[in-house]
């Protein structure tokens, strides 16, 4: 697969964004070879792996803020995170931390950006005829990350500064949705070398692919569906010739690729490896959510009723999330009932019935499935920020912050808890804290300078105590810091 530049060929960046990305392109001057940060690996002229995770950090913040095609759907992103997870520790450094994030978008492709973050398009999960199909593709990906692939292209053009790197990053994303903002980039030098160095060369494919083998079946996946997936491409590459799927398109595959992959399984015996119950829900889901509901809703129903599913509970679950988006509660409840009736157990039905159950009125009843979900599934995040926003919404203005709080004890990076903080802060009258609350979240997304914003409402905002107070000046003075250091990077 090409590199997280070749992402600008199917995402759809504001023009706003594209202009800004551009503009500091431009105005950017090298860095000198002895001016590049500190590279970490001995061994090679890698970049460190710190500067290409701060890199995909930027980037990522981009997105979030940004980009209208990010889905921000915890249920899909969480089954991500699972499926990745699993791969990510299968690896040969799953120390780096990997991040995995649906993008809405119908194409089918995935793309690995520095530091570990990962998109995989709901196109390409929609297409994916089994869960070991769809890891296979991560797989790959997972592997340009842990071969440290994007970071051995950006190292060997050495004049190339940080700030510039993610400049080009941006830019080159608009690329599709802006073609005067992309050649205005490309008539830079620096863009140019750099469009030139990431392409991912024919050995890194091959060497993702190898690794990403071996990375499919140490995480118990069927190796098969990697070759599987990709040869199934292939045919429909030569079918639809210029119209071929966007990951053919970007990611060109060989022959000689999967010649490749199916020489090593020859030799390994056939498992067959079920698919997971959220594998099945989560396409579901994403079904259910396109297009009008009604008629998302009579697909599910026609396929129900003519028994045309390759799960009956996952046609359940998909009827549900289509009524609910007209908020039939009552008939999204009995759905999901009727998929639990057939002995499917997930998290994700069960965060569908707590919302039933608000839906329709029984504010504790729904409060008490999310607190039963959430004691059989702890580290599930779709669960626990749809329980703050239930508490949130009910006005259980304590009980959301008394939440907060304590998740944040184990997870103080989540933005989504430091908002849920500051909301709950808001409801309660707490000016001073709610700013704070806010400058953490905004510290998190990079965006320091808001942050700091916030922090001087919080000292202006007149009802912090000695302590309160003490702690925000002392937090002021790290992001000053931190902003002052920012403005130093972007003028080298």
């Amino acid at each position: 697969m090409k590199t997280w530049l070749r992402y600008h060929s199917t995402m759809r960046l504001p023009h706003r964004l594209s202009a800004i990305a551009v503009a500091c392109i431009l105005a950017l001057p090298p860095l000198h070879a002895d001016e590049l940060p500190e590279l970490g690996d001995a061994a090679s002229n890698d970049l460190s792996l710190a500067t290409e995770k701060k890199i995909g950090e930027q980037i990522m913040h981009e997105i979030r803020w940004r980009e209208p095609t990010y889905l921000d759907d915890p249920d899909v992103e969480s089954y991500l995170n699972q499926i990745g997870g699993r791969l990510a520790s299968a690896s040969s450094d799953p120390a780096i931390g990997f991040y995995f994030f649906p993008v809405n978008d119908p194409s089918i492709n995935a793309f690995a950006m520095p530091g570990g973050f990962i998109g995989v398009h709901t196109g390409l999960l929609l297409a994916a005829q089994t869960e070991s199909e769809l890891a296979g593709v991560l797989a790959h990906e997972v592997s340009h990350v842990t071969q440290r692939h994007i970071a051995r292209q950006i190292s060997q053009e050495k004049q190339l500064s940080v700030a510039t790197m993610l400049g080009m990053a941006v830019a080159l994303l608009a690329a599709r949705s802006n073609s005067q903002v992309a050649g205005a980039a490309l008539v830079s030098g620096q863009a140019s070398a750099v469009s030139a160095q990431l392409a991912f060369s024919r050995d890194f494919e091959r060497e993702a692919d190898r690794s990403g083998f071996e990375t499919l079946g140490k995480a118990g996946f069927d190796v098969r569906g990697m070759s599987n997936f990709f040869e199934r491409l292939q045919r429909a590459g030569r079918i639809y010739e210029n119209n071929a799927p966007v990951y053919m398109r970007t990611h060109p595959i060989t022959g000689e690729r999967i010649s490749d992959m199916q020489n090593r399984e020859h030799p390994l015996a056939y498992r067959q490896i079920p698919d997971s119950v959220d594998f099945q829900l989560v396409r579901a889901r994403l079904r259910a959510m396109q297009g009008p509901a009604g008629e998302a809703a009579k697909d599910f129903q026609a396929l129900l009723r003519d028994k045309k599913f390759a799960s009956e509970g996952a046609a359940h679950y998909g009827l549900a999330v289509a009524l609910s988006r007209t908020k039939d509660w009552a008939g999204a409840e009995k759905e999901v009932l009727a998929a639990k009736n057939l002995r499917i157990a997930s998290s994700m039905l069960d965060r569908l019935l707590a919302e039933a159950r608000l839906g329709q009125g029984d504010v504790e009843g729904g409060l008490a499935r999310y607190r039963d979900a959430m004691a059989r599934y702890p580290l599930n995040y779709a669960l626990a920020y749809g329980y703050g926003d239930a508490l949130v919404a009910h006005r259980h203005y304590q009980d959301s912050l008394r939440f907060a709080e304590d998740r944040l004890l184990t997870y103080p990076q989540d933005v989504r808890l430091h908002k849920l903080r500051a909301e709950s802060h808001a409801a309660l009258g707490h000016r001073a804290l709610q700013h704070r609350s806010l400058a953490e979240a905004y510290a998190l997304q990079g965006q320091t300078g808001a942050a700091v914003e916030q922090l001087q409402l919080a000292q202006r905002a007149g009802d912090a105590n000695f302590y309160e107070l003490s702690a925000i000046d002392a937090r002021l003075r790290e992001l000053k810091a931190r902003q002052a250091e920012e403005a130093r990077e972007k003028r080298k």
